[in-house]
């Protein structure tokens, strides 16, 4: 693992031993034959009760419910390994670990949480969250997915947009607002009457994962299906908080994989006599990777230490995931202009991984919106069109 100031030595023996076992496994299980499917647009679907078996899903979860209850800082590590390989393949476990088994083990009843986690965990079962829509974007309070109440069933009528899993999942976690205008949760069986979903084609970002549009037409589900203690917008946001935590882990774990190429292909590659690695241009895109690999995971190391001691809010979360992000993005591209033309091939991860963090950038909060969310919270106002 990339790790200049010695991170490492701060960690205990079972969080590193988590982090070489992970490594270990996705290199031989996985990634040779990541850019083969994700140029073919696969997800590698036969991965999953694979993950599920190493305790990648939902790892920082209870035991009781099938899960690992690994701390912060391991399920972090987890997290870096996994988008290290492919950022569709960290993207899968957030969705199931932090949007799927979360919600129903913080809001749901002990019947749902022992319904579904066992079986979300062992990855026997795939979830979906379902909260993004056309229209609303960075603005879930302006969902219309309406949760009608019948007698004690809900029928559920919306459309939701670029949802990870959709097209292989078993049951979705829907957001709509009910009768009262109140935003809810619902576990909805994707086999449903009314319920479809229309996967996403033609992407040229994370081609190994799969996204989906969930179109829901009068679905009807029993009242039980609704999560108890899920009560307002709050709620689902508080889960998109859980999963930006494993994101702004994440993206370093695609960081070390282009610094790391680039730093390889420089040495060997030799112009005029000399490795361009000797080049100051070269040299300085090298630097300001490391520098900021480096800055991140400090960072990422002390958003665990306050997670885990309850001092975490959520403008820690959107520091983390804007720069962290942000900064991976950058030394992707930095890599690729190292790389010159054969930073455009998937012979190298690079131009992969580069694609992937555009989406990465974008989704759970844009870089804009998490400014605001920061601007707002060191000023007290929120800021002027």
């Amino acid at each position: 693992m990339l790790d200049y100031f010695n991170v490492l030595e701060m960690l205990s023996t079972d969080e590193r031993q988590v982090q070489s076992s992970a490594r270990d496994f996705l290199e031989a299980e996985v990634r040779p034959g990541i850019s083969e499917q994700w140029e073919a647009g696969e997800f590698p679907r036969e991965l999953v009760p694979k993950l599920g078996e190493m305790g990648y899903l939902g790892a920082n979860l209870p035991r009781e419910y099938g899960a690992s209850g690994v701390n912060s800082i391991a399920y972090g590590l987890i997290m870096y390994e996994l988008e290290r390989v492919d950022s569709g393949l960290r993207s899968f476990a957030s969705v199931q670990g932090a949007l799927v088994m979360y919600p129903i083990f913080r809001y749901g009843s002990g019947e749902q949480k022992e319904a579904y986690l066992p079986g979300l965990a062992a990855g026997e079962m795939i979830g979906c969250f379902g909260l993004t829509e056309h229209e609303g974007g960075s603005d879930p309070g302006a969902m219309r997915t309406r949760a009608r109440k019948d007698g004690e069933t809900y029928l559920l009528s919306g459309t939701k947009m670029w949802i990870t899993n959709g097209n292989i999942a078993d049951i979705a976690v829907i957001w709509a607002k009910d009768d009262e205008d109140v935003v809810r949760g619902f576990v909805v069986p994707t086999d449903a009457e009314g319920f479809l979903a229309n996967e996403i084609k033609h992407k040229m970002s994370m081609r190994a994962s799969v996204t989906s549009e969930l179109v829901l037409e009068d679905v009807r589900v029993p009242a039980s299906q609704m999560l108890p203690e899920a009560r307002g917008l709050s709620a689902p946001l508080a889960c998109l908080t859980q999963a930006r935590y494993g994101i702004a882990w994440g993206a370093l774990g695609a960081l070390e994989a282009v610094y790391s190429s680039a730093l390889e292909f420089a040495q060997n590659r030799v112009t005029f006599g000399q490795p361009i690695a000797s080049r100051q241009l070269v040299q300085d895109k090298l630097v300001d990777m490391l520098t900021d690999h480096t800055k991140g995971l400090l960072l990422a190391w002390r958003l665990a230490v306050l997670k885990d001691e309850g001092k975490l809010n959520y403008t820690h979360v959107s520091l983390a995931k804007r720069d962290n992000v942000r900064a991976a993005l950058t030394a992707a591209r930095s890599a690729r202009e190292i790389l010159g033309g054969s930073g455009i091939t998937l012979e190298y991860d690079v131009i992969r991984h580069m694609l992937n963090l555009e989406t990465v950038d974008t989704y759970e909060g844009t870089y804009d919106v998490h400014t605001l969310i920061l601007g707002r919270d060191i000023t007290g106002h929120n800021a002027l069109g």
